[in-house]
């Protein structure tokens, strides 16, 4: 046996049988040089909830699967296909990965040649075509992190000493030794493995392929990076690089390393600037959810103030000739507590959900002052002050909140700009057959109106000219028509804005951000409702609810229908026993199976009656896959009065 692919899945279903699809024709391609039944593939699955190990078995049937019951780490989980596997040579390749179909002849043919060569990786770009630095890297000396860490290596890129972490002074299209093979795609040598080791157990994710390039290194073999023969790498699909909990893995992975190969002084000195890293990057991600969450909302009441600020004198000097007629409490304490309501109105809206979005923004400020005004009609006439200037105010806030939101758009601040909708050109490199389907797929996600126009022209040379001609906004590449070797090469010349690979036989798509189902409901059972701070924040709503429902029962009980069982479901929430908000019940529905079990509710996501099953399934999922605290405040914003509602 000549080559062992081992693929350690997660819950990537749709990026693992992309991967499979192109292993399978480089296992082809492979097999006309050196004979069939000279490759083997093992996917080995960390117990993935996605349907993964179902789809291997009736897609791929050839392929060994290692099904585990518990995830066990990257490491472990290549060590047991590692100690299955026959081949003289070894891949770690990773799901979200495609390969072309001359990789594994070229790398192997390369690999003989330099039978010094204990370890090769590959030229990696991401979906959108941009060269990945981490396909060659040094070791993380203490030097070299620290000039990585304090971003050096981005400002001297050429150095040979500052942009040493990704060795960005070697051509990216060069053959070179390098220090460290990416663990997405890793060619090993099997008598490399019987001197090294296997991959060390203590690296859970992270820092494993850096620990075997060191080991690889110190047994007398070399590593190298051999751009010949690119491949697609999506980066990150199993993991989320930009949580905390990947940054604390990840640099507690180099720890390990440093504790393992580092003599003590050095450890001492990396371990201390690995903790500042991890306390700085936690501080900044802190600080940028909160700026995140608060930068809106702090430009509105900001806005709002300055608005009552301008217009109180104004109105002062029309209605009784004069400024100073109102006191000083009126904009300490009244204009304050207006602003407190509109904020929170707006937040029952949904406005601040990112994109921006005008309609919400309009009905929340609608809404809290119709709450002002009911307010203000129970106040004593000392504290009445002016309707017209709420009105007036009214006014101000939707004008200018609206302006500010429309000035971060102008000014291309993608994270608080309104969505922009825009005519977009696409592109379809796919059979005339999968042209409508693939179409169809990409418009349930669409926002925009699209202009697809099919590539006509066969030939590599004539589709990729045509598409270097004509401007496209995105491009949509099947493998019915194109070869992975001549997707990868249209991709790597970013002409357009976006790509996708489709596959609308089996039903899916995969662009660089996301991926495009056709039973969209399945695309990826990562639930925002299972989240550990979802879970508390739901908890913690149903308690500090519940409470305040209690305290003003003398007022909210005349707005249900039954008094009784009002109390009963609260305290049944204050218990435990129920939840405000929950999934629509539907004994027709199985598909809801596979949804995150939570707290029976009294109250639904929507507040219109439900019928259709098709319909209620689609709403269950979209509540527990996008699940957010505000879901539950607007529901039972909207849905007081059936508070009452019968559930135990």
């Amino acid at each position: 046996m000549k080559l062992s692919v081992i693929i350690v899945n997660y819950n990537v279903k749709y990026f693992l049988t992309q991967c499979l699809l192109s292993v399978e024709k480089a296992e082809k391609e492979f097999a006309k040089q050196y004979g069939k039944n000279q490759t083997e593939i093992f996917v080995v699955d960390n117990n993935s909830i996605d349907d993964s190990c179902r789809t291997v078995k009736e897609k791929f049937p050839g392929v060994i699967l290692i099904e585990n019951k518990k995830n066990v780490g990257f490491s472990k989980a290549n060590n047991q296909a590692i100690r299955q596997s026959s081949g003289e040579y070894v891949l770690l390749l990773n799901p979200d990965t495609v390969v072309p179909e001359d990789i594994f002849t070229k790398t192997i043919e390369f690999a003989d040649k330099h039978p010094e060569a204990g370890g090769i990786g590959v030229k990696m770009i991401d979906g959108n075509g941009n060269f990945l630095p981490e396909s060659k890297r040094a070791f993380p000396s203490p030097e070299v992190s620290f000039y990585k860490m304090f971003g050096l290596s981005k400002i001297f890129p050429s150095s040979k000493r500052f942009g040493k972490y990704h060795l960005s002074y070697i051509d990216e299209n060069k053959t070179s030794e390098v220090d460290v093979l990416a663990g997405a795609f890793m060619l090993l040598r099997k008598k490399t493995l019987d001197k090294t080791g296997l991959l060390d157990e203590d690296f859970f994710m992270y820092g494993e392929d850096i620990d075997l390039s060191y080991r690889i290194t110190q047994a007398g073999f070399s590593n190298w990076y051999f751009p010949e023969t690119p491949i697609i790498h999506y980066k990150g699909e199993s993991t989320k690089k930009g949580s905390l909990n990947y940054v604390y893995v990840f640099y507690n992975a180099m720890l390990i390393f440093a504790k393992k190969h580092f003599k003590e002084k050095k450890y001492i000195f990396y371990s201390f600037f690995i903790k500042i890293a991890v306390v700085l990057r936690a501080i900044m991600s802190a600080f940028k959810r909160i700026f995140n969450f608060l930068f809106l909302p702090l430009c509105d009441a900001l806005v709002i103030f300055s608005g009552f600020y301008i217009l109180k004198p104004l109105w002062e000097k029309i209605k009784f000739h004069e400024t100073g007629h109102y006191p000083p409490e009126y904009l300490t304490y009244a204009v304050p507590s207006y602003i407190i309501i509109w904020i929170s109105a707006i937040i029952f809206a949904k406005a601040y959900r990112f994109p921006p979005d005008s309609k919400r923004l309009f009905k929340g400020i609608l809404s809290g002052t119709f709450l002002i005004l009911i307010i203000y009609s129970l106040l004593n006439e000392n504290y009445r002050y002016s309707r017209l200037l709420i009105l007036a105010g009214t006014a101000w806030a939707m004008f200018f909140s609206w302006l500010v939101r429309a000035l971060f758009t102008l000014a291309g601040t993608e994270k608080f700009a309104f969505r922009k909708k825009k005519h977009i050109k696409t592109a379809y490199v796919v059979k005339p057959d999968e042209f409508l389907k693939s179409a169809e797929i990409l418009e349930k996600y669409c926002e925009n109106k699209s202009e697809n126009i099919l590539i006509k022209e066969n030939t590599y040379p004539e589709i990729k000219e045509k598409l270097e001609k004509e401007h496209f906004d995105k491009t949509v590449l099947s493998p019915g028509k194109l070869s992975y070797k001549n997707i990868i090469k249209i991709i790597s010349q970013k002409s357009a804005e976006e790509y996708e690979i489709a596959y609308p036989d089996i039903g899916f798509i995969i662009g660089s951000r996301k991926v495009y189902v056709d039973n969209y409901l399945f695309e990826a059972l990562n639930f925002d409702i299972e989240k550990k701070t979802n879970r508390i924040a739901k908890r913690i709503f149903d308690i500090i609810a519940s409470l305040l429902f209690l305290i003003l029962s003398p007022v909210l009980v005349l707005l249900v229908d039954d008094k009784k069982n009002y109390f009963t479901n609260i305290f049944h929430v204050l218990k435990g026993k129920l939840s405000f908000v929950g999934y629509i019940d539907c004994d027709k529905c199985p598909e809801t199976e596979k949804l995150p079990e939570i707290k029976k509710g009294i109250l639904h996501p929507v507040t219109y009656p439900v019928y259709d099953a098709d319909e209620t399934v689609k709403i269950n999922f979209r509540y527990a896959k996008n699940y957010h605290i505000t879901d539950d405040i607007y529901a039972v914003y909207k849905s007081f009065d059936k508070i009452s509602n019968k559930k135990l």
